[in-house]
């Protein structure tokens, strides 16, 4: 037996728009026109006055119109990649080739290298900016790296 069924409750329930002899007809409490009066309306994040939600929260954040789309790629990531293409990427990476082998979204319009992870193969990478970490592995594993001036 639940707590619910023991708790007595002789309120009966208002029954509106039942006649004008019930106290509650016509306009059943809803007053006259407006959109409140109306069926199935909510005025959406009102809180009786009180100031809303997404009023009292501070603002954050900024969309710069102009901002650069750069994809970002790790050295691990770039060894993955010629893992899985080793017959179709023979000589360079570059934006253009990762965008035609759909590795990349095409909304990037620039390349950034960086240095996390190891990279086994020489390979020859043209990109916009690199870090000076994975430059100095990409030498190392004796490929090279041209910064293209955009």
């Amino acid at each position: 037996m639940q707590l619910n069924n023991l708790i007595k409750n002789n309120r009966k329930k208002i029954r509106v728009g039942r006649g004008i002899g019930s106290g509650k007809g016509k306009t059943s409490s809803r007053g006259h026109k407006g959109q409140k009066s109306r069926s199935g309306v909510a005025v959406k994040s009102f809180e009786g006055g009180q100031m809303p939600l997404y009023r009292r929260l501070p603002k954050r954040g900024f969309k710069s119109i102009n901002r650069d789309n750069i994809a970002v790629l790790n050295l691990s990531k770039i060894q993955n990649i010629l893992d899985k293409f080793k017959n179709d990427i023979k000589v360079n990476l570059d934006l253009k080739t990762l965008k035609e082998k759909k590795l990349i979204n095409k909304k990037f319009s620039k390349l950034k290298i960086l240095g996390s992870g190891e990279i086994k193969k020489n390979i020859e990478i043209s990109a916009h900016f690199a870090s000076k970490n994975a430059l100095s592995k990409i030498e190392k594993a004796g490929g090279k790296i041209s910064i293209v001036k955009k």
